[in-house]
């Protein structure tokens, strides 16, 4: 089983390449949360790197899987450069479950945070140069069922920036806002949003709640570019989805 968390669609790419591959089902991590997984062999996880840790939703909903402590677990990350204490904080939580992480990996990819601070994900394309070469080293040691843990150290910068009164200011200075003379309540980012954060209710504006984890998913999917971050208005040219993943694939609902 792969367990993906994606918002424009890097880690659901690298996700559905290792189900193919390890020939395993592939699930959103918001909806293995309600599954019993405790029959499965292997669990795979993969998501990305906020601020060099764990997005803001994961360490509940990885408490909430229903896991045996002898499956195979592992984890591939996805991130701009660096996964930080990512995949540190991940053997933690998995422990307090009485589960041991037997391997783990990355992946470089554009930043879709980037454009909350100036630039544009879509300039960052050559990344993807360098994924085949990794992901041929990941599937073969995941076949092999390899217990290597590759960057999973401990950061005191990325533990830092972990801090909850850190991580609020972060979610308050990139969280996105929404343009309401551009918003025209097509729903879109209400059926993105993996944290089902965002309403239309009465009105024909979205509404952001009070649970986003800065995934920005709604920013990137809005065909109106009715989304802020950082005070900015998104124009489309600055928006990313992964090449190879549509709209209708990163739809939760």
């Amino acid at each position: 089983m792969i367990l993906y968390f994606s918002a424009t669609g890097n880690s659901l790419a690298v996700a559905r390449q290792l189900a193919e591959r390890l020939n395993e089902q592939l699930m959103p991590l918001t909806e293995a949360v309600h599954q019993d997984l405790t029959n499965e062999k292997r669990i795979g996880l993969v998501f990305p790197t906020y601020d060099f840790n764990l997005p803001p939703a994961m360490p509940e909903m990885i408490a909430r899987l229903k896991m045996s402590p002898t499956s195979y677990v592992f984890t591939v990350v996805t991130c701009g450069s660096m996964v930080g204490n990512c995949i540190w904080v991940l053997r933690r939580i998995l422990r307090e479950k009485g589960i041991e992480l037997a391997y783990s990996h990355k992946v470089s990819v554009p930043d879709n945070s980037a454009l909350a601070f100036g630039r544009n994900p879509n300039k960052q394309l050559g990344k993807f140069e360098r994924v085949p070469a990794r992901m041929e080293q990941i599937i073969r040691e995941l076949q092999a069922e390899s217990h290597i843990l590759h960057y999973s150290w401990f950061s005191l910068l990325s533990w830092l920036l972990g801090r909850p009164a850190v991580e609020r200011g972060m979610i308050h200075f990139l969280g996105p806002k929404v343009n309401a003379d551009k918003c025209n309540g097509c729903g879109t980012c209400v059926r993105v949003c993996p944290m089902e954060n965002i309403s239309l209710k009465n009105t024909q504006v979205a509404i952001i709640g009070d649970n986003c984890t800065v995934c920005l998913a709604c920013v990137h999917a809005c065909a109106q570019q009715a989304f802020r971050t950082n005070g900015q208005d998104v124009r489309k040219e600055r928006q990313y989805r992964h090449p190879q993943i549509k709209l209708k694939d990163l739809l939760l609902r």
